[in-house]
């Protein structure tokens, strides 16, 4: 399987949100490479951007 994006044009809003997470938890954020960010910090973002994700998703359910 290749690394590709399904839908290209999520990227820019999966950046947009990444770095809206990265400021809600503390964590600064540079644009581009942030490969000296600790585990911890990464994973607060990413689980934070994940609980989000489910959190509207659920509220989207519902409203159906």
């Amino acid at each position: 399987m290749t690394n590709s994006n399904l839908v290209p044009e999520a990227r820019a809003a999966l950046d947009k949100f990444k770095y809206e997470v990265a400021s809600e938890v503390g964590v600064s954020l540079k644009d581009g490479y942030n490969g000296n960010i600790s585990a911890r910090d990464a994973g607060r973002i990413g689980g934070n951007m994940v609980r989000k994700m489910i959190h509207q998703a659920q509220n989207q359910m519902v409203g159906k």
